[in-house]
């Protein structure tokens, strides 16, 4: 199970921490990824972490940005956001994938829909001034 928490209402240039909690399997057997669906469009990947070494990948658009972390105890995942813009609106879920790969295309495939197998329920992020 996956459960996203810490979606709001921010203006733009402003932060957001996501939390994504897993419960029933842990951070490395899992690979985990952020992903986001702003209305009309398709679901996006922003930021994955891989399961066994951590590491970690960005959708162009959020580089520099955005920051994905994971603390293995609390077996949670982080997407802090900051310097948001008003692209980023949309719902943004969680994912998990069993991929254990961490070399460059395996940090590419975590940022797609197929690689993951189980997905939370979304928060809402608005960015609006």
């Amino acid at each position: 199970q996956l459960v996203e928490s810490g979606g709001g209402l921010v203006q733009p240039g402003g932060s957001l921490r996501l939390s994504c909690a897993a419960s029933g399997f842990t951070l490395e057997e899992y690979a985990i990824g952020w992903f986001r669906q702003a209305p009309g469009k398709e679901r996006e990947g922003v930021s994955a972490i891989s399961a066994r070494k951590g590491s970690t990948n960005y959708v162009d658009s959020v580089k520099g940005r955005f920051a994905i972390s994971r603390d293995i105890a609390r077996n949670t995942v982080y997407l802090q956001m900051n310097s948001l813009e008003l692209g980023d609106t949309g719902v943004y879920c969680c994912g998990a994938g069993s991929t254990q790969g961490d070399d460059e295309m395996d940090l590419i495939y975590l940022l797609t829909t197929d690689a993951m197998g189980y997905w939370g329920e979304g928060t809402l992020v608005t960015v609006s001034s």
